[in-house]
């Protein structure tokens, strides 16, 4: 039976990526040594990182004035170096799940937050209106999570704000075009939508950097990591190459528009069967906060004592990874780009089959 992986992170990657990051394993780039025992000094791996960061900034049009930086810790430790790097007195925070939280918590060591807005009286469960309009023009920068893959909610367009701009992009970098210029960071771990687990990319406009008054750690530099082409310290070199792969897949595969225009079918499809059928509610009531990458769903209240079953029966038509996050429960079926409509369609067939079985 065909397996629908539908994990939040790490997740489904395109089969290009498995295939080429396998082969490498046994032998990379024709050395005859292994992509896990090269040495990321070598010519060869060089050419990866050099490729991986050409292809970032390609596939989103990077504009000239910004670098693309590969390094470790996850988007939590970004959570740290934004602050360290850019936070000289105040920044501005939107609170809408549980990594905005933290990301905001890590903030608060370095300067004064000011929490623009909040979704959190109602369990994270949309996004505030209006929240462009909140934030104060004297702040170092406004930060916020683009995509909540916990609770489902997506912010679909670049905020129009007057300060500078930071976002955690780690669940829906490369499903949309985005305006790299409204920044000043992007960011996010890549085990979501690029890479195996182990890397996390930033995206960095150069002269942002080099304001704060505070002395930064070398590590926690975002200028150590561009003056040394990512390999200050030793890469996670799987990583950076299953990254490279799945680049070169999006590129073949017709780009961002082309993520999109998939990501905008296979959600429509599947929160069209979650509003139809009788069994089941999506967490997310507003059209327009609803996440094209967690799509997130409960049994309806009549039927609750069904989830169970529905998880099961789920599980035996080959659907992998659906099961909420535990602090929310439910059902959560990640739509990443590698993610095929044909999945989206089997999930959907299994929800269909459930109804008429009850």
């Amino acid at each position: 039976m065909k397996k629908h992986n539908f994990y939040a992170g790490p997740s489904i990657l395109p089969q290009y990526t498995i295939k080429n990051t396998a082969d490498a394993i046994l032998d990379f780039a024709g050395t005859g040594l292994s992509l896990l025992e090269i040495s990321h000094r070598s010519k060869e791996f060089q050419a990866v990182m050099d490729e991986a960061q050409a292809l970032v900034k390609e596939l989103l049009d990077v504009p000239a004035g910004y670098e693309v930086v590969f390094v470790g810790g996850g988007a939590s430790l970004q959570f740290c170096m934004v602050p360290f790097n850019l936070l000289n007195t105040k920044a501005a925070y939107l609170k809408t799940g549980v990594w905005a939280k933290k990301a905001q918590k890590e903030a608060a060591m370095f300067g004064e937050v000011v929490e623009v807005a909040s979704s959190e009286d109602k369990t994270f469960c949309y996004i505030p209106k209006g929240f462009e309009a909140k934030v104060p023009t004297d702040v170092d920068y406004f930060h916020y999570t683009s995509n909540n893959t916990i609770y489902g909610t997506e912010i679909r367009k670049d905020p129009d704000v007057k300060v500078p701009l930071v976002a955690d992009m780690s669940s829906d970098i490369f499903s949309r075009p985005i305006d790299v210029s409204k920044y000043s960071i992007i960011y996010g771990g890549a085990q979501k939508n690029l890479a195996p687990a182990g890397v996390t990319f930033a995206i960095v406009k150069q002269d942002a950097l080099g304001k704060v008054n505070r002395p930064i750690p070398t590590m926690l530099d975002y200028r150590t990591h561009i003056d040394g082409g990512s390999m200050f310290n030793t890469p996670p070199c799987v990583s950076v190459y299953g990254a490279l792969q799945t680049l070169k897949w999006l590129k073949a595969e017709g780009g961002v528009k082309e993520m999109e225009r998939r990501a905008i079918v296979k959600s429509d499809k599947l929160y069209s069967e979650i509003d139809r059928n009788p069994f089941f509610k999506a967490t997310v009531e507003d059209h327009e906060d609803r996440s094209r990458m967690n799509i997130c769903f409960v049994m309806n209240d009549n039927y609750k004592e069904l989830e169970n079953d529905f998880m099961e029966f789920a599980k035996s038509q080959g659907m992998i990874g659906i099961k909420g996050h535990r602090s929310v429960g439910g059902f959560r079926a990640s739509t990443y780009n590698a993610l095929p409509e044909e999945s989206v369609d089997a999930l959907i067939a299994a929800m269909k089959e459930f109804e008429k079985k009850h």
